[in-house]
């Protein structure tokens, strides 16, 4: 993956900070409503090793008010514009669905435009292309922008449904990334999500994690968005505030299997957790090797 200027591999996988100009994100530790707060949070992602920032103005889920785009670029725009002139070499992304309000945030340098929900608005990919930027190819199971899963069922010609979330999210993602290179987004700067939780129950989310091999073999960089979800939760029976030790895990996991962007709201814990994976698997050497070895 290259974002300005920057490449990004097993070697060395990149941790993208989240910050929520939000009053209701779903963990209460990433709601930074306020400008001060959000800047103060992306200093110390920032310093925690982040290499890049994620901010959104809308909810993921049903719960809480609509937010128009306009209201959404009210959120956005100032914090972009002040983490551009303050950081100018830090990728900067942009989740949004939104075709109008990427256009709108290209004048800051937008590196990526993260779209959450699938290609929703068929028109976002030819604004990567035209400003440059890259872009996340997501899977919802078809489920438009703030609607949560319920009842999420996968079938196919196999009738296999454990396997079936797994095929449809390859051809889903492999469908979108071909769009996206169509569209003029070279293909080192589109990335594939699975999107996890996203038109998933618990049991989908697991299965897609333990694939994400599969997905490496479409050939195009991962993105593992895994972050205190509710696939972490339910499987160990937490809430988000209690959800790191298994996020950690989840991520050590897709990190071997081949993913190599991480958005975290866990910076620090997250950088250290991919470095020491891809060290492991080979990709990367120890920062120093001293022990055992002679004295002067």
């Amino acid at each position: 993956m290259r974002l300005r200027g920057r490449a990004f591999d097993a070697g060395r996988p990149a941790v993208m900070a989240i910050i929520n100009r939000t009053p209701d994100s779903f963990w209460g530790g990433n709601r930074h409503a306020e400008l001060d707060s959000a800047l103060g949070a992306l200093r110390d992602a920032v310093e925690a090793g982040a290499d890049i920032v994620d901010v959104g103005g809308v909810r993921a889920g049903q719960e809480g008010p609509v937010v128009d785009a306009d209201e959404e670029l009210r959120r956005v725009m100032p914090f972009l514009e002040a983490a551009r002139s303050e950081f100018p070499d830090l990728v900067l992304s942009l989740d949004t669905w939104r075709s109008e309000v990427a256009r709108e945030a290209a004048g800051v340098g937008l590196d990526l435009i993260n779209d959450t929900w699938a290609g929703h608005d068929p028109d976002l990919v030819a604004v990567a292309a035209e400003i440059g930027a890259g872009v996340v190819v997501s899977h919802t199971g078809g489920l438009p922008p703030r609607t949560d899963p319920v009842a999420m069922t996968y079938a196919d010609e196999h009738g296999d449904d454990e396997l079936a979330v797994v095929r449809d999210v390859l051809r889903g993602l492999a469908g979108g990334a071909a769009v996206a290179v169509a569209a003029g987004v070279p293909a080192e700067r589109v990335l594939i999500d699975p999107t996890l939780d996203f038109g998933k129950t618990t049991r989908h989310s697991l299965t897609v994690l333990r694939h994400t091999g599969d997905l490496a073999a479409l050939g195009y960089p991962i993105l593992q968005a895994l972050s205190r979800k509710d696939f972490v939760g339910e499987s160990l029976d937490l809430e988000p505030d209690d959800r790191l030790e298994g996020t950690l895990a989840a991520t050590a996991i897709a990190a071997w299997l081949g993913a190599s962007v991480f958005r975290a709201h866990d910076v620090r814990a997250t950088r250290r957790v991919v470095d020491m994976v891809a060290t492991i698997r080979g990709d990367r050497p120890p920062v120093r090797s001293v022990r055992g070895e002679p004295r002067a």
